[in-house]
């Protein structure tokens, strides 16, 4: 067994795994929310809307982090604005902004001439360089999200249930999807890093929709969604080390593939469950 532990000895692999079991148990938490409100979309556009800022803040040699958070939080902000108006619907408003998000950060890269190995690293990202101080800001922010999270618990669960009630109880439902909103673009900036603008909806998402087949309350499905999320990052970074593939690939494929294998599991375990029942008594 002396293979199988042979990656844990090294450093760098130590600090990607716990650097990504932190971006998965926030994206548990918050993915929870993403899946109970439908806001998938809205995750894939935060994720691509932080190319321009990581790709200028790359190239005028700032800090990286820093760049997606302004791009990802000016396209959150837009977004409302754009809901508030009225005049778009809100899928609407989120596609064309992603859309002209995407194609600015293209616009920047391109015109980069030297920007070639970084864009591979932001579209697919680089778990696998995780510094220590990187595992202290990922620390931080997970800390930040999963207190915001539960200070927050009660206006969203009246806001994904009745935004109306929410408003007539006093919970301000705005503001719970303000926050919302808020927290789905700290989660995705702070894990780009791990698993890339490209590939961080998988594992917003797919935790979340595995643990759901599971389970109905909401603390309950985001503990689940956090350790499945945990996992996928142990199984993708094993693969990605023994199979010699992307890392962030890795972590998403093996977070769908949990996803899927839940919900078969599930089925199948229904299904025996109703043949151990026998058919159902005849009224005549």
């Amino acid at each position: 067994m002396s293979w199988m532990t042979e990656p844990f000895a090294l450093e760098f692999f130590r600090r990607a795994l716990l650097g990504g079991a932190l971006v998965a148990v926030l994206c548990g938490v918050v993915g929870t929310w993403v899946v109970v409100r439908g806001m998938a979309f809205l995750g894939e556009a935060l994720a691509h809307g932080m190319l321009p800022g990581v790709a200028l803040a790359t190239v005028a040699g700032f800090p990286v982090l820093l760049g997606a958070a302004a791009s990802a939080a000016a396209m959150s902000v837009a977004v409302g604005l754009l809901q508030r108006s009225g005049r778009l619907a809100y899928d609407t408003s989120i596609g064309l902004l992603f859309v002209a998000m995407l194609a600015l950060g293209v616009i920047v890269v391109s015109h980069s001439g030297s920007f070639a190995t970084d864009a591979s690293a932001i579209l697919f990202g680089d778990i696998l360089a995780i510094s220590s101080t990187d595992v202290v800001v990922l620390a931080i922010a997970t800390g930040t999200g999963l207190v915001l999270t539960a200070l927050s618990h009660r206006a969203l669960v009246a806001l994904a249930l009745d935004a109306r009630v929410a408003g007539t109880l006093g919970l301000r439902p705005a503001l719970a999807q303000a926050l919302l909103v808020g927290l789905v673009t700290l989660t995705v900036v702070v894990s780009y890093q791990a698993v890339g603008s490209l590939l961080v909806v998988g594992l917003l998402i797919a935790p979340a929709v595995a643990a759901s087949a599971w389970t109905r309350r909401l603390p309950t499905t985001m503990a689940l969604a956090a350790l499945l999320g945990v996992l996928a990052v142990l199984v993708g970074l094993l693969v990605s080390w023994f199979a010699e593939t992307a890392a962030g690939s890795s972590i998403a494929m093996a977070a769908i593939c949990l996803a899927a294998l839940s919900h078969v599991l599930h089925g199948l375990g229904g299904a025996l469950r109703g043949a151990g029942r026998g058919p159902a008594p005849r009224l005549a």
